[in-house]
């Protein structure tokens, strides 16, 4: 008589006795910078990364945690969201995104680096493994559809794998390339199918007790992973997998779907950013038991300005709602959040990052209301706010990170000036006043920015989303120059 393996392709699980689901809760911890959905996360409990998203416009920024608070790190070369992910904070792999595309890029911990191609354009992927031995499940493709096909990466190529029984995409996984588990996502509505892989072939197990796509997860093998948050409606319940069923354990703090998490286990996991009926910054962390929220910021806001590291840094203005713009400013010590002296002018949308450390910064342009742009500079010192001179062009939404307080640098943004819309001026600050330079090539808002000071940096991404990367070289000349990368 044939046994249950040769029928069904594995061998049941037995066990002395009931096995014992992990009955965890779940804490806050600290908010995000920046509140997104869509967004893709890999690493650990401690140490993890949390990169592009929609909020609602497509980015590309990308956050560090070390555990207790988030910090702006460099950016992908590509902006997506939805897209596959796995890896550590110091090797994470992202593959595809949406719109679809056949984008690869592996991070090193400090860059970005583009390398082989899906085989073709994809969104929604289930990812698993490392950033050299990954395996890529399903998808959604473009135009469509669902997708059953599977592919591993060796670190520089991918290869065609056996399929899934059903396709899918926006389902959680966990495992290796010889030994996975995949489960929920969408087949055109919500699922709660879960498949299990040995190595050569994938069999339909018992299947989660919520049916839900667009959740995240967190786990190390095929019998051991954790299901938390997705859409139906927005959901906080949360699921333990031991290698034959789901248990539902205890639930987020904060009901969301397109959340992510950067963890690799079901007993220490980070959850960050998301939606419910907005965009959301909430971060809570997983010990087993609980979830946990961490320290937030003392004032809820939105599009403020930012300087810093993830130890010491500083948060200024932005909005608390459409009509409460805000000149709050709070100091972050790697710890808690503590308010100190308040900007001059409230603002929100203003050029942020122009500052190494949370003593030393710039806040320069933003809005002040939904039509009225400004052009004031304000400097801290790290006790108070002092005006200096203006930017020449008044603005919103301008690419910053590009220096300190002496040497910086805002390239595009958008504006209400004589000409509505978004703008490619660039101008550079040499400690004392702003001056026009040379143009953008491509008009754009709210892009991204990198550079320790103003004569070497780069402007990337922005509104409408785009990829579209132009970088900025002095080489110790007046003569500067932007180019397209």
């Amino acid at each position: 008589m044939a046994n249950y393996k040769d029928i069904k392709g594995f061998t049941i699980q037995s066990t002395s006795s009931d096995p014992v689901p992990y009955a965890g809760t779940w804490s806050s911890g600290g908010a995000m910078n920046e509140g997104r959905k869509g967004l893709s996360g890999f690493g650990t409990y401690t140490a993890a990364i949390a990169a592009t998203g929609n909020d609602p416009s497509t980015v590309n920024s990308v956050e560090s945690w070390n555990g207790s608070a988030w910090s702006e790190v460099n950016e992908v070369n590509t902006a997506k969201f939805y897209r596959g992910n796995c890896g550590i904070a110091t090797a994470g792999l992202l593959i595809g995104g949406a719109p679809a595309t056949t984008d690869t890029e592996e991070f090193d911990g400090t860059n970005w680096t583009e390398t082989a191609n899906y085989p073709v354009t994809i969104s929604q992927l289930i990812q698993l493994g490392t950033q050299t031995a990954a395996f890529c499940v399903g998808g959604a493709t473009a135009p469509g559809p669902y997708t059953s096909a599977t592919n591993t990466y060796n670190g520089s190529a991918f290869t065609s794998s056996t399929a899934i029984n059903t396709a899918r995409a926006a389902g959680i996984g966990s495992g290796s390339t010889t030994a996975a588990v995949i489960a929920g996502g969408t087949t055109g509505s919500a699922s709660n199918l879960t498949e299990l892989w040995n190595g050569s072939s994938w069999t339909e197990v018992n299947e989660m007790n919520t049916a839900r796509d667009l959740l995240a997860g967190s786990g190390s093998s095929s019998t051991n992973s954790l299901a938390f948050g997705g859409l139906s409606t927005a959901l906080a319940s949360t699921e333990s997998w031991n290698g034959t069923s789901w248990t539902e354990v205890n639930d987020l703090g904060t009901a969301r779907h397109s959340l992510m998490t950067s963890a690799t286990s079901s007993t220490a996991a980070v959850v960050f950013g998301g939606e419910d009926a907005s965009r959301l910054s909430v971060t809570e962390t997983w010990n087993g038991t609980n979830w946990t929220e961490v320290n937030n910021l003392n004032t809820a806001r939105g599009e403020g300005g930012g300087a810093g590291t993830s130890t010491a840094a500083l948060a200024f203005g932005g909005a608390a709602s459409p009509t409460s713009i805000q000149a709050v400013t709070e100091t972050w010590n790697g710890t808690n959040w503590t308010e100190v002296n308040d900007l001059n002018t409230a603002r929100y949308q203003t050029t942020s990052g122009l500052g190494r450390t949370n003593t030393a910064a710039l806040c320069a342009t933003g809005r002040t209301n939904s039509t009225t742009t400004v052009a004031n500079t304000e400097v801290w010192n790290g006790t108070n706010w002092t005006e200096v001179n203006d930017v020449n062009y008044k603005r919103t939404g301008a690419a910053g990170q590009t220096g300190t307080t002496t040497s910086a640098l805002i390239a595009g943004g958008y504006s209400y000036q004589t000409e509505v819309g978004n703008t490619s001026i660039v101008e550079e600050r040499n400690g004392t006043n702003w001056a026009y330079n040379s143009a953008l090539n491509t008009e754009r808002y709210s892009g991204g920015g990198a550079g320790a000071t103003s004569s070497n940096a780069i402007v990337f991404g922005g509104s409408p989303a785009l990829t579209a990367t132009e970088e900025w070289s002095s080489s110790g000349t007046s003569t500067k120059t932007f180019t397209d990368s």
